[in-house]
């Protein structure tokens, strides 16, 4: 009987009872001595029917029919909680399922529902801090997530190549022109000062030599921003190709206004009834929809406020069929949530369009003390620092095993240690040691690999570690439900670490010098194929955990 089974069973007795289509959740108990799934539906529903919980769970467990196929005992608890003991046969049910369904496991058919998740969008003015690290590491997890419970996932990333910070850019590149040749300029107050901008005025003089020193038109500055807009994209992609991350689309901020779309969303709010004109300004009602007070669209000297282009890039998206849309963005952005949104209200869109998921801030510490460190950036660590520190895989991991609104402290030492403390290298050892059991197994006897497990004596699993494991196993689809509901990865994170800690006491239990009956290559056959179908099982979970996060699955490692 798998959880679905009770479920289902579960439904069809409270239909029968006058409550059809109350929800039924149905979860581990957190103590094993307390059954294999528990649910509190009679407390839930002790309103609904005006009686006490314990009479409701009393006759829920007596309309389940005596000897129901793989329920051994149904148990009241407390003030109305439902216990379910399962037969040893129905939980290994689970292996089953695990492996016929292999690369799959845990996935969900979904409805095909577009959705467009932007995430990262760093301004081309330098290398990507911790800060969009977490971002990059989120957003893909989040967007796996939705790809594996039915979505048609679009990943998104929206370049800001317009604006004051650009021409802030520009002109830290042209005063370091400069000084390359000898000139005694000063870099702008608000000015870019990392090695990096010295770096691309240097290449810039490289390709162009002197010819723009004493240019009049304004036409070499124009060169230079785009030459250094250039660059630092290039860079930006080098350090996301080595992390692991894609996007189907690149925007540009430059060709909403290239296009004529800045403008013709001044015109739509205008028409809309939501703006005027104040102290030289123009101004959106943005308090109309929910926010805290009105914004400046068009500043005094004609330029432009963030929030235009924010609105008409919006739009484009539901124009593109994205009726649903997540921004993975840092808390900073915090204040732009309401007046994009009420932009867009003014226009037309639904409310709460689009969603955010916002990520606090990443420090880096060392025995306790926040560190810094950066070959270019200056005065912060940037991604490809800690990439060439710790790896990709430790990076990403530690991007995503906490929520995203707590503030993350990267660990260096657990980072660097090799060993099961570290929570990645935990899960890698535990995939890699069961791979070296099927490894050790196959070289004695190839045949279980082609046994079908539906034939196996998996009702021979009867150990309390081999059925809390399954039951482990057993839960991961409805966690990568709840994790993609939520846009929450870490609770794969959480479930994997929880996965191994299991399949590490179950190893160990089974060492022939603490106990030889639960070694997994029993001298029995028919245990010996059954606690390899396990083992199979384990391997199946693991990898597919590890891959929805973006991570390897190792066959082999070597404990540094």
């Amino acid at each position: 009987m798998q959880r679905d089974d009770l479920k289902t069973l579960l439904e069809g007795i409270l239909a029968e009872m006058g409550a059809p289509e109350h929800a039924v959740h149905l979860e581990r108990p957190r103590d094993p001595a307390h059954g294999d799934l528990a649910t509190n539906v009679a407390m839930t529903l002790a309103s609904r029917l005006r009686r006490p919980p314990r009479a409701i769970a009393e006759e829920l467990r007596d309309r389940i029919p005596a000897g129901h196929p793989g329920i051994r005992a149904v148990e009241i608890a407390g003030p109305g909680f439902l216990n379910f003991r399962l037969t040893s046969g129905a939980i290994a049910e689970t292996i089953v399922r695990i492996l016929r369904e292999g690369e799959v496991f845990g996935r969900g058919p979904g409805e095909g529902r577009k959705v467009n998740i932007e995430f990262v969008s760093a301004n081309p003015t330098g290398l990507l801090h911790l800060g969009h690290g977490r971002q990059a590491a989120l957003g893909d997890a989040i967007a796996s997530l939705l790809e594996w419970t039915g979505w048609d996932v679009h990943r998104e990333f929206y370049y800001n190549d317009a604006g004051r910070q650009i021409e802030r850019l520009a002109e830290s590149v042209r005063a370091r022109y400069e000084q390359h040749f000898g000139r005694e300029v000063e870099l702008p107050e608000d000015g870019y000062h990392g090695s990096t901008v010295r770096e691309i005025a240097e290449a810039f003089a490289d390709v162009e030599g002197d010819r723009w020193l004493d240019d009049e038109s304004g036409h070499g500055l124009e060169v230079m921003r785009e030459f250094a807009v250039d660059r630092l994209r290039a860079e930006q992609d080098r350090d996301l190709n080595a992390f692991g991350v894609r996007f189907n689309l690149y925007f540009l901020e430059s060709s909403l206004y290239e296009d004529g779309r800045v403008d013709r969303t001044v015109e739509a709010l205008r028409a809309s009834g939501n703006v005027y004109e104040k102290d030289g300004a123009t101004w959106f009602a943005s308090s109309r929809f929910g926010d805290q007070k009105d914004r400046v669209m068009i500043k005094s000297d004609g330029s432009a406020t963030y929030f235009l282009p924010d609105v008409a890039y919006h739009i484009t998206k539901w124009e593109r069929g994205f009726e649903d849309a997540i921004n993975v963005q840092g808390a900073d952005h915090h204040g732009t949530v309401a007046r994009v949104r009420a932009g867009l209200q003014a226009l037309g869109l639904p409310e709460g369009y689009p969603e955010y998921v916002l990520h606090q801030m990443v420090t880096v510490e060392r025995d306790g003390q926040e560190v810094k460190f950066s070959k270019r950036a200056g005065d912060y660590t940037t991604l490809r620092d800690l990439i060439e520190e710790v790896g990709t895989d430790v990076t990403r991991y530690f991007f995503l095993m906490r929520k995203p609104e707590a503030h993350l402290v990267f660990d260096l030492d657990q980072a660097l240690d090799q060993s099961d403390t570290n929570p990645v290298y935990k899960v890698k050892y535990a995939h890699a040691r069961m791979c070296s059991i099927l490894r050790k197994a196959a070289a004695d006897d190839a045949e279980f690999l082609t046994v079908d497990p539906q034939g196996l004596a998996l009702e021979r699993l009867d150990h309390p570690a081999e059925r809390e494991l399954i039951q482990q196993l057993g839960s991961f689809p409805d966690v990568v439900a709840r994790a993609a509901e939520a846009r929450a990865p870490h609770l794969i994170c959480e479930v994997l670490e929880q996965t191994a800690g299991q399949v590490n006491a179950w190893y160990h239990a089974g060492n022939p010098s603490r106990d030889p009956e639960l070694a997994v290559l029993h001298p029995d056959p028919e245990l010996r194929s059954a606690r390899l179908a396990l083992t199979r099982a384990v391997r199946t979970v693991l990898a597919n955990g590890l891959g929805l996060l973006g991570l390897e699955a190792p066959e082999r490692m070597v404990r540094a």
